[in-house]
């Protein structure tokens, strides 16, 4: 077995036993889950409702203002204005809604004030605006002969129905769909890029503040040590990926089976309950075909080449930072331009591919070897030609084998320095050795 091969196998088998690992292995998608359910349910509880004071010298509107979850409306009309101020002073009230008395409805629009101690919700200035607005606006149909109830009658609601060019029946949402498979799958890239990098440099950095390098690098060549803890780190990732994919498949053929049973088996239920019923399943069922329509197998395959690639891109940077310095603090000053393009690579992701996942930015950025792991897995559920993916793999490794060729130069000359903090001028020394 060769000295590169004991290294790779030393360095997989270290982090796969390594108990963390395995626990983490196996917790991090029931963490994952739960920050989910979480956050669900944070998001259902109802807030405190909040106590508006109304003062409508008009006595029209109060009566169309309706109470709800978060704010209550609370009718002052006959209190003095300057009273009902003091008491938003003093934060009796949320805020004070005032409606002069004006008979001309333009007018009016124009003297409504909201008054509070902080800036108000836009939402509930919002609904206020358009409830008011609309009172107004049927006082001048009215004013002007029109049939306000004629004029609603009249009014049409469209709801489309959006099909695939083959015929079938899709759903609105399915862009978001796409972009949160593609945006998790390019975020856990990043993820794993920044967790196993940093694995290799504090592993290249125990070994030389503990001289034990000094001993290993009279058997091996120190561009084997290098290749050895990348691959060997990737190797443990790759494996933590797999058994995720593993469950998450499960869990989404479980869901598939759940929701694909036939609601009208509930035959206890009312008949229109039924209905609503098996149009919300239907629509459930609906994004699950959708999710199994995704290129599940191009997403899977893709993301472990983009991971292994951008993997060992990344840490040949970081294990050339962990040989030049002799503990993690000396290492920040070098990380910040790693790690500012996979920050970028996020950013144009959600900020360009979802607009445009086929435009000049987000093709370009997806060829770039630095973002492309992220920015193309975010475009290929929206649909990539292979012939894009492959090139953009093609440019990927082969910046992998000009980095790593270049990362190698710092490295032999890194490991063995000790005492000194090094700079950029240092390390471009070191380079043309």
């Amino acid at each position: 077995m060769s000295k590169l091969n004991l290294i790779i196998r030393r360095e997989f088998l270290s982090k796969v036993r390594n108990k963390s690992f395995i626990v983490m292995t196996f917790l991090s998608p029931l963490l994952f889950v739960g920050i989910a359910v979480f956050v669900g349910f944070l998001s259902s509880m109802k807030p405190e409702i909040k106590t508006i004071a109304v003062h409508d010298a008009t006595g029209n509107y109060f009566s169309l203002l309706k109470n709800n979850e978060e704010y209550r409306f609370t009718n002052f009309s006959v209190v003095d204005i300057k009273t009902l101020k003091d008491s938003i002073i003093s934060e009796a009230y949320e805020g004070l809604l005032v409606i002069p008395k004006e008979t001309n409805p333009d007018e009016l629009a124009k003297k409504i004030d909201y008054i509070s101690n902080d800036s108000p919700n836009f939402d509930i200035i919002s609904n206020l605006e358009k409830t008011i607005s609309q009172s107004i606006t049927q006082q001048k149909y009215a004013s002007n002969g029109l049939d306000t109830l004629k004029i609603r009658e009249l009014k049409s609601k469209v709801a489309i129905n959006i099909k695939k060019a083959s015929g079938e029946k899709s759903i609105q949402g399915l862009k978001w769909v796409k972009t949160i498979a593609g945006g998790a799958f390019g975020y856990l890239i990043m993820m794993f890029i920044v967790l196993y990098g940093n694995m290799v440099m504090r592993s290249v950095i125990e070994e030389k503040t503990s001289r034990i390098i000094e001993v290993i690098i009279s058997s091996v060549k120190p561009f084997q040590l290098m290749m050895g803890k990348i691959v060997g780190t990737s190797l443990a990732g790759i494996l933590q990926f797999i058994i995720w994919a593993i469950l998450g498949l499960s869990a989404m053929f479980v869901l598939s089976s759940v929701f694909g049973v036939n609601v009208g088996a509930a035959s206890g239920q009312s008949q229109q309950a039924m209905e609503m019923a098996s149009k919300e399943m239907s629509n459930i069922q609906l994004y699950v075909q959708e999710i199994w329509n995704l290129p599940i197998a191009t997403i899977l395959i893709s993301f472990m080449l983009y991971f292994i690639g951008g993997y060992f891109l990344y840490s040949s940077f970081y294990a050339a930072i962990g040989a030049a310095v002799d503990n993690e603090t000396d290492s920040q000053q070098f990380l910040l331009p790693i790690i500012m393009p996979l920050i970028l690579g996020v950013y144009i992701g959600f900020f360009t591919v979802i607009n445009d996942p086929h435009g000049t930015i987000a093709t370009v950025f997806s060829m770039i070897p630095l973002t492309s792991p992220i920015v193309m897995m975010m475009r290929i559920p929206f649909g990539v030609p292979l012939w894009q993916i492959a090139v953009s793999l093609a440019i990927l490794f082969a910046t992998f084998l000009f980095v790593v060729w270049f990362a190698a130069k710092i490295y032999r000359v890194g490991i063995l320095m000790y005492g000194k903090k090094p700079t950029w001028k240092e390390l471009y020394k070191w380079s043309k050795y």
